[in-house]
């Protein structure tokens, strides 16, 4: 479920985020991670927008191990809590366990869900699926 409001006034909330980011379809530019993942125009527009350049930072220190176990798909889900503790964790697909989990124990990303996929060594929204 979508909240809403958002806990700290001028924050962005989840729900915000995620109409924004539904804009995207395809990309226009592919980015290059120093870690060499490539990523899309809206994944850099969600780092930039709320700051979470970290993130793309986590799923690419990831590869290494995520590829070994699907190099052509893998979804990734960030879940903040209302606490701001939050989980990043890989699975091949959905409704499947966690192949990979990193516990985050702090953030300031929007509290709820945000789904984003690798697909053959680019990070993309799934609206740029």
């Amino acid at each position: 479920m979508c909240k809403k409001d958002t806990d700290v006034v001028g924050e962005i909330g989840i729900c915000e985020l995620k109409a924004e980011l539904s804009g995207f379809t395809g990309t226009t530019q592919y980015f290059r991670h120093w870690l060499g993942l490539n990523y899309t125009d809206g994944v850099k527009h969600l780092a930039d927008r709320v700051g979470a350049h970290w993130l793309i930072d986590a799923i690419a220190s990831w590869q290494p191990e995520a590829s070994r176990i699907d190099r052509h798909f893998q979804l990734w889900e960030l879940s903040v809590d209302q606490d701001r503790r939050a989980v990043l964790s890989f699975r091949r697909d959905s409704g499947l366990p966690a192949d990979i989990q990193q516990k985050i124990e702090y953030t300031d990303f929007p509290v709820g869900c945000i789904s984003l996929y690798v697909e053959n060594g680019v990070l993309l929204l799934p609206s740029e699926h």
